[in-house]
């Protein structure tokens, strides 16, 4: 966990999961799932297993599972998951990637 009034400058990697309650200046490469909590911010690309997004993210978001956008986050780049689910009141700007299949009925 990176708490409150850390700064960050620079690529983030590690192995498990990762909560930023702080602000972080670069590219994030997780293998567990990320979470950003509300009034932190990431300046950069993010990747990992899951992300999870309640702050302000300017940059690209790769997960391989779902990535989930709450009411007080947002989200100005592209994504690519599994899945996207965003909360009433939050904010994305970008292109989504994922695959998926439609019902017969929309098909």
């Amino acid at each position: 966990m990176l708490g409150k009034g850390i700064r960050v400058r620079g690529r983030v990697r590690g192995d498990g999961d990762l909560r930023v309650e702080g602000t972080i200046e670069g590219d994030i490469l997780v293998s567990g799932a990320f979470e950003l909590g509300a009034g932190a911010s990431v300046q950069g690309a993010i990747q990992a297993a899951a992300v999870t997004v309640a702050g302000a993210v300017e940059g690209d978001v790769a997960a391989d599972g779902p990535v989930a956008i709450a009411a007080s986050g947002r989200v100005r780049g592209d994504v690519k998951a599994s899945e996207l689910t965003l909360d009433e009141g939050g904010v994305f700007v970008g292109r989504i990637d994922t695959d998926f299949e439609l019902p017969d009925a929309i098909a």
